[in-house]
C-alpha cells in the first residue's frame, strides 16, 4: 500500500507540480512525475509498472485511445514546426498581409491565421505584422500586445489540430467536432470584444506601405494548402461514425497527410523535413499527452469519487466550481491547457459522463485562464517585442477575459447535468 492516505497524497503530488511548474520545468516532465509520485504515495507499488503500461496498452480500447492521441499530438507538432522551419509560415504572413487593404481587418484577421500552426511562443509569428499594420492606426504598445495576443488566440477553441483540444475530446470522451461546434458563440464573443477594446477607438483607416514583399496568390494558396487540406481531412472523418475515428485516428491520418503535403510545396529536403525532430518542445507535448492519460489512470485507481462525492453531496464543491473556476486557476497558474485539462478531466469523469456542453465549459475555462496567464510563453515574447509592460496590457486582458468568460458562463451553465 501507499505510504500515505489519498487525500494527502493528492495535496502532496499537486504541491510538488506546482513547485515544478514554478521552477519551469518542462511540461511533460512534470506531468509524468506527477502521477508517478501519486501513485508511489496512495497506492501498492507493485501495482505501479501495471499502470505505466495499461496507460498505452494497444489491446484495450483505452490504451488504444492513449496511443492514438499521443500519435496525434507528435505529427501534429512536427507539422507546425516544419511550417517555421521551411519559412512558409513567412509566406503566409506577406501573402495574407498584402491581400488586405484595410487594417483594422488585417489586425484581426492575421494573427488569428498565424494561430493555426500552433508553435510555442507562437505570437512572435504575427507580431511583426501587428506592429506594421498597426502604425497606420496609430496604437499605442500596449494595444498592439493585446491585439497579438487575444486574436492570435481566437482561433484555437475551434482549431481540430489543437493538441489541447485534441486531449480534452480524449479525455471527456466527447467527439472534437461536437466541442468545435459548441465553442463558435464563445469565438463570437471573443471577437466582438477583441475588436471593441482594441481596434474601435483607432484612429486612421488609410493603408501605407508595408514591410512585407508582395506574394503571388498560387504561391499563397500553396502555402496555406497544407493547412487547409489536414482541417479539412481532420472535420470530415470525424464526422465519420467509425470508432477509431472518434478515438483520434483522424487527426493522425489528417496531420500526416498535412505534414506530406507541406514537405512537397515547400520542396523540402529530407534534413529540412527532419530538423523539427530536434526540437525538444514536441517530445515535450508527447510526455506531457502520455501524462495526461496516466494521471487519469492512477485517479481512477486511487478511487478520488469517494474522497471527493461526500464534499459534492454535502454542498462544499459544486458543479460549476469544479467545471469553471477550478480550471481557471490551473489554466491560469500552469500557463498550459492541456496541464490544466490533465489535472481537471480525469477528477470530474470519475463521478460521471461528461456532456457535450460540460465538457465545452471546461476547455473554455481552462483556455481562457490560460491566454491570461503571465506564465504563457505567447504573452511573455508579445510583451517583450512591444516593450510593453505586463500590467499595462492587463487592462485589456481582463475586461476581455471577465466579458468572455461570462458570456462562456451563461451559455453552458444552466445545462450542466455531469454530477446530478
Amino acid at each position: 500500500m501507499g505510504v500515505l492516505n489519498p487525500p494527502l497524497s493528492i495535496l502532496v503530488s499537486f504541491c510538488i507540480l506546482g513547485i515544478m511548474l514554478y521552477k519551469r520545468v518542462r511540461l511533460g516532465i512534470a506531468l509524468i512525475v506527477t502521477p508517478i509520485v501519486l501513485a508511489l504515495l496512495a497506492l501498492d507499488w507493485s501495482s505501479i509498472p501495471r499502470l505505466i503500461y495499461a496507460t498505452v496498452d494497444p489491446l484495450v480500447p483505452e490504451g488504444i485511445l492513449a496511443l492514438l492521441i499521443i500519435i496525434a499530438t507528435f505529427i501534429s507538432s512536427w507539422f507546425s514546426y516544419l511550417y517555421k522551419e521551411t519559412k512558409e509560415v513567412m509566406i503566409l504572413s506577406e501573402g495574407l498581409s498584402s491581400l488586405t487593404k484595410r487594417p483594422k481587418f488585417t489586425l484581426s484577421f492575421l494573427p488569428a491565421i498565424i494561430g493555426l500552426i500552433p508553435v510555442p511562443g507562437g505570437a512572435l509569428l504575427s507580431a511583426p505584422i501587428v506592429d506594421s499594420e498597426s502604425q497606420n492606426l496609430g496604437l499605442s504598445s500596449d494595444k498592439r500586445a493585446f491585439i497579438n495576443l487575444w486574436f492570435r488566440h481566437i482561433i484555437f477553441p475551434i482549431y481540430p489540430l489543437s493538441q489541447s483540444l485534441i486531449v480534452t475530446a480524449a479525455l471527456t470522451r466527447i467527439p472534437l467536432l461536437t466541442i468545435i461546434l459548441l465553442q463558435m458563440p464563445v469565438i463570437a464573443v471573443m471577437i466582438v470584444v477583441g475588436y471593441l477594446i482594441g481596434l474601435r477607438e483607432s484612429s486612421s483607416e488609410n493603408k501605407k506601405p508595408g514591410i512585407f514583399r508582395k506574394v503571388s496568390k498560387w504561391t499563397l494558396f500553396l502555402s496555406f494548402l497544407p493547412i487547409l487540406i489536414a482541417i479539412f481531412l481532420a472535420v470530415i472523418l470525424g464526422a465519420i461514425n467509425h470508432i477509431l475515428f472518434q478515438q483520434g485516428l483522424n487527426i493522425v491520418i489528417a496531420s500526416f497527410i498535412g505534414l506530406m503535403t507541406l514537405a512537397v510545396t515547400s520542396r523540402s529536403s529530407f534534413k529540412i523535413f527532419i530538423k523539427p525532430l530536434s526540437n525538444l518542445w514536441i517530445y515535450d507535448v508527447v510526455f506531457a499527452t502520455y501524462g495526461a492519460f496516466l494521471l487519469q489512470n492512477v485517479i481512477k485507481n486511487i478511487n478520488i469519487v469517494d474522497l471527493l462525492k461526500p464534499m459534492i453531496l454535502n454542498g462544499v464543491l459544486g458543479e460549476v466550481l469544479l467545471l469553471t473556476i477550478i480550471p481557471v486557476c490551473l489554466g491560469f497558474l500552469m500557463g498550459s491547457p492541456i496541464g490544466a485539462v490533465a489535472i481537471t478531466a480525469p477528477i470530474l469523469s470519475s463521478f460521471s459522463v461528461f456532456s457535450p456542453k460540460s465538457a465545452a465549459l471546461l476547455y473554455a475555462s481552462v483556455y481562457l485562464g490560460y491566454i491570461i496567464a503571465p506564465t504563457h510563453l505567447c504573452f511573455v515574447f508579445t510583451v517583450d517585442y512591444f516593450k510593453s509592460p505586463i500590467t499595462k496590457v492587463y487592462r485589456y486582458i481582463i475586461p476581455s477575459f471577465i466579458v468572455t468568460y461570462s458570456a462562456a458562463l451563461l451559455l453552458y451553465s444552466p445545462f450542466l447535468r455531469i454530477l446530478t
